[in-house]
């Protein structure tokens, strides 16, 4: 058996991030950019009214140097010289002695350094007509409520860099700062094949050795949940020439392939079978579950796919897509490797037993703590333990325990690492 880390840069080091494309910033949501979009604009892009009230000169209001923020004063009167709308575009200056009533982001007028907001005035809020004078009953401290040019983001600011996966407030983001199109890694298109003869439709009559094919469904939408492009799901029986023709035509109008079955010592695994038409990597991970795994890189007229070949019980499908499959479509997606796993400490409900010398991931609840400073409470989804074909349980995971290579025994109560799923 190699560690696991040795197994997952083994097929790192195969893997190419997706070629860039350019794409209107709409069309983006979830990928990850390719490069650093830096500001063509000024944030914001001048100074304006963060209130709905109105502009005027600090210096005309009289010791609002000495005042704080809110001091009351005897009330000042000006007179109001107009109406600055948001999307004025105007030139308007604002004369000493006076005010322009200003609405909230419009542009400030020259001269103007100060907004009174309007609830500080004896003038009722709403749509009014335009007032001949203002008087205002709470000084505002000099440059209230005002935004000024530039304070969020300047022209030629790295607002977001390469390997951002992009939120919606990152595309939000990129179009305030003058962005129209990115370069991002694009969505990845993927094929599901669940391998066995055993398998059966869901929903289908079951023959005495047959099981419903769970594995096909979960993984796409594992993969769906990772924002992967699923567009073939299907099932492949025990059959190394089908299975190399299905992998084969796959290939070429998919990125990435993972199937399940058929890796292990069996005198019918058909991946293994199948393994001599393609450069497979096979080996035996120091893990429980999921200790047989396979990986291909697959060239084609049209560029390459990769095929994660994954054991077939349902949870080693689930700790392996966690651990291996997850990695691979964020080296795919050109991200942060560093990033793709959220590590809690948590404290075991009971105690159970692991294997010496492979690393043991339990799928567990967590339950968070009731009094601020505790640690979540990490249930075992069944009462046996850590199985791998108990699918009927796998629904209450949220987490997976991570037990080292070295302990043989989990101790009810102990603190442990749980990696968040």
């Amino acid at each position: 058996m190699i560690p696991l880390e040795r197994y997952l840069d083994e097929i790192l080091a195969r893997v190419e991030p997706m070629p860039p494309l350019g794409l209107p910033v709409g069309q983006c949501l979830g990928l990850t950019l390719a490069k650093d979009v830096s500001a063509r604009l000024d944030v914001p892009r001048f100074a304006n009214s963060a209130m709905d009230g109105f502009a005027v000169r600090s210096c005309d209001l009289p010791d609002s140097v000495e005042l704080a923020e809110g001091d009351h004063a005897v009330p000042t009167t000006l007179p109001v010289a107009g109406d600055i709308p948001a999307g004025d575009s105007t030139p308007h200056v604002c004369a000493p002695g006076s005010a322009w009533r200003i609405m909230t982001g419009a542009r400030m007028p020259a001269g103007a350094d100060t907004v009174v907001k309007v609830e500080d005035t004896t003038l009722p809020a709403g749509p009014l007509p335009l007032p001949e004078q203002v008087t205002i009953t709470c000084l505002p401290r000099a440059g209230a409520n005002v935004r000024h040019a530039g304070e969020d983001a300047r022209v030629g600011d790295v607002v977001l860099r390469a390997g951002t996966v992009l939120t919606p407030a990152a595309l939000s983001s990129a179009v305030s700062i003058g962005a129209s199109t990115v370069s991002v890694h694009p969505r990845i298109t993927a094929a599901v094949v669940s391998t066995g003869d055993e398998l059966a439709a869901p929903g289908a009559d079951l023959d005495d050795a047959q099981i419903p094919d769970s594995n096909s469904l979960l993984l796409a939408a594992l993969l769906t949940r990772c924002d992967v492009d699923v567009r073939t799901q299907t099932h492949c029986p025990d059959d190394p020439q089908r299975y190399g023709e299905l992998v084969t035509e796959l290939a070429r109008d998919h990125d990435l392939i993972v199937t399940s079955g058929g890796v292990s010592a069996g005198a019918y695994d058909v991946v293994k079978m199948a393994g001599s038409s393609f450069d497979f990597i096979f080996e035996k991970v120091a893990m429980q579950p999921g200790k047989p795994q396979g990986f291909a890189r697959i060239d084609t007229p049209e560029g390459q796919a990769y095929l994660a070949a994954l054991p077939g019980n349902p949870v080693s499908v689930f700790v392996s897509f966690h651990l291996l499959v997850r990695p691979l479509l964020a080296a795919l997606s050109g991200q942060d490797l560093r990033r793709v796993h959220t590590h809690r400490v948590a404290t075991a409900s009971r105690g159970w037993r692991s294997p010496l010398g492979r690393r043991q991931f339990v799928p567990v609840h967590l339950e968070e703590a009731t009094r601020p400073g505790d640690t979540p409470i990490a249930h075992p989804t069944h009462e046996l333990g850590s199985r791998s074909h108990f699918a009927a349980s796998l629904h209450a995971a949220t987490g997976l325990a991570v037990i080292a290579e070295e302990v043989d025994r989990v101790e009810p109560w102990s603190i442990i690492d749980v990696i968040t799923v």
